[in-house]
């Protein structure tokens, strides 16, 4: 575990901010309702909870694909990445796991590699769960390269209710397996795309713990 790693909050920087709004006009609202500064309160709570960041035991194997994401695995089938992404049109095997506003929303990085492409398509804010989410909703896609060259992608898709996807790195980024790399706030869902031949080591309905939860082997 890196020094960064050690030094880390649990709850991620980003919660603060929103935190700090709801904190303030919480107490300003003690003056006119004390119910509805309550409810403030309860907010700020919220907030802070599901802006956590808890640390991860993640499992370094190269032939290993870690989850991304916290939640269920929601659809395990063949498909084309997204079209914006500059690789070859040929069909790979997807992983898809839906984050509802329970789960943790810090994104991990499944492999080690290299951050070849980060590409992000604005879109529309359908239900995360739906198939079509994939090609229509707004997303960040992660093209990450291993160093045996097999090109592994993950695609931050908006929910319903999610309204931003954060990336916390740049193109030729070198990610450690497990490491985050970004994060998409309140309810949404992360596709993950590798080679065909790819093992499952997961089922539909599964819980998955993103840096944790292993998805895949790649053979």
């Amino acid at each position: 575990m890196n020094q960064i790693e050690k030094r880390r909050s649990y709850i991620h920087p980003e919660g603060f901010k929103f935190a700090a709004i709801s904190l303030s006009l919480s107490i300003i609202l003690i003056a006119v309702s004390e119910i509805v500064s309550a409810v403030g309160f309860v907010l700020t709570f919220f907030i802070l909870w599901f802006f956590r960041d808890p640390k991860r035991n993640t499992p370094q194997d190269s032939n290993l694909i870690i989850s991304s994401a916290d939640g269920k695995v929601c659809l395990i089938d063949e498909a084309y990445p997204p079209q914006e992404i500059p690789l070859r049109e040929e069909k790979m095997k997807r992983i898809c796991v839906f984050m509802n506003v329970f789960n943790v929303h810090v994104n991990r990085s499944p492999v080690q590699g290299e951050a070849e492409h980060i590409i992000y398509k604005k879109g529309q804010f359908l239900n995360a769960s739906l198939d079509k989410a994939s090609d229509k909703n707004e997303r960040s896609s992660l093209v990450i390269k291993t160093e045996n060259g097999t090109q592994i992608v993950v695609v931050q898709i908006a929910g319903l209710i999610a309204r931003r996807i954060l990336s916390f790195i740049s193109p030729s980024y070198k990610l450690f397996q497990g490491e985050r790399f970004g994060l998409i706030r309140f309810g949404s869902r992360v596709d993950i795309y590798m080679p065909l031949d790819a093992i499952e080591k997961c089922k539909v309905g599964d819980k998955v713990v993103a840096g944790e939860s292993i998805l895949a082997a790649l053979q």
